[in-house]
């Protein structure tokens, strides 16, 4: 496989270090309000990746995503909630796991929080260690990394160094780009605010550090393997990661950065700050289906931006369905044989997807291949040269597929859950059967119709009638 590494800015050969385990670390949500559709492109991405390490290459996996559970920002909306830090998070932690499993993405090994014990003690260790290796100073009770201590400050950013304004701190956990500042690891005691006394003195972690150390705690040595996140976490996050990290091991923290680009709506970023985002309950509630939520966010390579429009979501519906369809029709297949053209075709398109997903996780052209596929397959259907003896092998190559891209999947189980009971959508076929069969066809076409508008859509053939969801 080949990855796009930020730090080089070009492809290189991607394998772990140690023991064929990817170990790996994702910059998880902050907690302080439910997650985006923009955030869950970039979660969605490293699903995408973390399944390919797996299942194209190969590999075993050690994830790590984190919830950051005390920031500026989760402070302020616990105190703006009346309710105190953690109980106030739980309910976006919670609301997180339900989006993301609503989206097919994967269980990571581990999702810690930065609140936790071990994590606070493991964040106090690296301070402490940075303190002893000269890379920190004291103001007010307060602790900040000197980043004219650290010479290799800015390479991932690629920032000008004469912009470096050493002794000039910072204090917010998140700021713009013009102010390279020495900046927070450990934040004095304010009142009202949480605080805990780790071994750094009364107060509570800066952002950076936290998953520094969670990173390091749970992955074990220097260097892991692969680092991912938003492109907008390139500085100051993930720069001052690099220089806390490196400065307290004095060893390289990551191999490969994989950073995914903006979502747009109407070309604008979608962030929160700006109002302009949609909620995966959105989606829901204007009626549209997950599964083509997920294909929409991963149909585009994750380097370049992404525009959402609804109409762009119908489109991913329209793709979906031509997948589904062309599943249908290899599971009605009644003619016997196994044709040698069939199995190279397919066996060509399987090594093209992985071609494609190896090649830097490129799942516009990985799409591609599947409708190839399904485009000569439909045209040997037609022609009567594809048999039931060829339907495993094609069903099988199409489970690969979703083993990486994870929608096929969502969309049987959203199809196995109707809108409504299986049953009322089976005894009205068989009410419809039975006005045809009388030559009652504006009854019959009264029921097709009443469960159209029920999200139910019905489909003749010469083996029957099938339903499936709108």
């Amino acid at each position: 496989m080949r990855l796009y590494n930020t730090l080089s800015r070009q492809q290189e050969d991607f394998a772990p270090v140690r023991d064929g385990t990817v170990r790996m670390y994702t910059c998880g949500l902050t907690v302080y309000a439910r997650g985006h559709i923009g955030n869950f492109r970039t979660f969605i991405a490293v699903d995408v990746l973390r399944r390919a390490l797996k299942y194209v290459a190969g590999h075993k996996m050690h994830h790590v995503m984190n919830f950051t559970d005390v920031d500026d920002k989760t402070i302020v909306g616990a105190e703006k909630a009346g309710l105190p830090l953690r109980e106030y998070t739980d309910t976006y932690i919670a609301a997180f796991r339900e989006d993301a499993q609503a989206l097919g993405i994967e269980a990571v090994e581990d999702t810690p929080r930065a609140t936790d014990e071990a994590n606070l003690q493991a964040m106090a260790g690296m301070i402490n260690q940075l303190e002893q290796n000269g890379h920190t100073y004291r103001t007010d009770g307060s602790i900040y990394f000197k980043i004219s201590t650290f010479p290799a400050y800015g390479k991932l950013a690629r920032l000008d160094h004469e912009a470096l304004q050493s002794g000039a701190r910072v204090d917010a956990d998140e700021y713009e780009k013009e102010n390279v500042r020495d900046f927070v690891l450990w934040k004095a005691t304010k009142p009202g605010e949480p605080t805990w006394d780790c071994g750094c003195g009364p107060g509570r972690p800066g952002w950076h550090i936290e998953c520094s150390a969670m990173a390091l705690r749970l992955l074990g040595e220097a260097p892991i393997d692969i680092h991912t996140g938003g492109v907008d976490l390139v500085f100051p996050h993930h720069e001052n990661e690099i220089a806390q990290s490196e400065g307290a091991t004095g060893k390289e923290f990551v191999r490969f950065w994989f950073h995914v680009e903006h979502l747009l709506v109407d070309n604008q970023k979608m962030s929160k700050s700006a109002g302009n985002f949609y909620t995966v309950q959105d989606v829901v509630d204007k009626g549209y289906r997950l599964s083509a939520l997920r294909y929409l966010l991963l149909s585009a390579y994750y380097r370049k931006q992404l525009n959402f429009t609804w109409i762009g979501l119908e489109q991913a519906e329209e793709a979906l369905r031509r997948i589904t369809d062309f599943l249908g029709r290899v599971d009605a297949l009644t003619s016997a044989g196994e044709h040698g053209e069939v199995a190279e075709r397919v066996q060509q398109a399987v090594t093209a997807f992985d071609a494609a997903l190896g090649d830097d996780l490129n799942t516009a052209q990985g799409l591609g291949e599947i409708f190839d596929l399904i485009r000569a397959l439909n045209i040997a259907m037609d022609a009567k040269q594809v048999g039931k003896g060829d339907a495993d092998r094609i069903r099988s190559a199409f489970a690969h597929f979703d083993q990486v891209l994870g929608v096929l999947a969502m969309r049987r189980d959203e199809d196995a859950r109707p809108p409504i009971p299986e049953a009322e959508i089976l005894a009205a076929i068989e009410a419809r059967h039975a006005a045809r069969r009388s030559r009652n066809f504006a009854e019959g076409d009264r029921i097709r119709q009443e469960l159209l508008d029920k999200g139910i859509i019905l489909e003749d053939s010469p083996q029957g009638t099938r339903w499936k969801r709108k």
